[in-house]
């Protein structure tokens, strides 16, 4: 895995079993830049079987050509359709099954979350949020597919939760006990 300082890898996918997108971001220092994004196109498969098949294919060709160093993916959203809860559920898991066949750290972000990282509104429409990640990593997209700027929006997510400073877990059970623990950070 590349550390922090010689940059990272996020492969972020938005799973479907129509169109799956992808979207790989490079991570050096705290400038993220876009690699690639796309779909996985299924909509010529008629199976679902061979669909799931294919999702896992194709997210391990992916891992295997640009070798990324953590997964992100979009959470399925709740909806009424059972039926297709549990199909959207199974591409998830089969691009799921890639990353964690290739022993990648995989991180799950729920549809509003991603939306509220970008554009800072939970409610954004797909299209704020391509537009967003548009100028955030100043790239063109008229013939762009939303699948793809969802799963490059999973990737984005990813890197602002994880580049957030990690907060100090110790127990403090007074300002004494404060002032003892961190005598380093008082000014005489």
């Amino acid at each position: 895995m590349n550390d922090q300082q010689s940059g990272r890898l996020i492969l972020g996918i938005d799973p479907g079993t129509t169109v799956t997108g992808y979207g790989l971001i490079s991570v050096s220092g705290k400038s993220p830049s876009l690699i690639t994004l796309g779909i996985i196109d299924l909509r010529k498969k008629e199976d679902h079987f061979r669909k799931i098949r294919t999702i896992f294919e194709e997210t391990l060709g992916l891992i295997d050509r640009y070798h990324p160093d953590e997964f992100a993916i979009e959470a399925p959203f709740f909806g009424k359709n059972v039926q297709s809860m549990l199909k959207l559920g199974r591409a998830q898991g089969a691009a799921i099954s890639a990353a964690l066949y290739r022993d990648l750290p995989v991180f799950e972000y729920a549809p509003r979350m991603i939306k509220m990282s970008i554009t800072g509104r939970g409610q954004a429409s797909k299209e704020q949020v391509a537009s967003m990640l548009q100028t955030l990593l100043a790239f063109r997209g008229e013939s762009m597919v939303l699948d793809a700027t969802d799963a490059l929006g999973a990737a984005m997510c990813h890197f602002y939760q994880s580049s957030k400073p990690v907060a100090d877990r110790r127990k403090y059970r007074n300002w004494g006990d404060y002032i003892k623990k961190n005598s380093d950070r008082i000014k005489q």
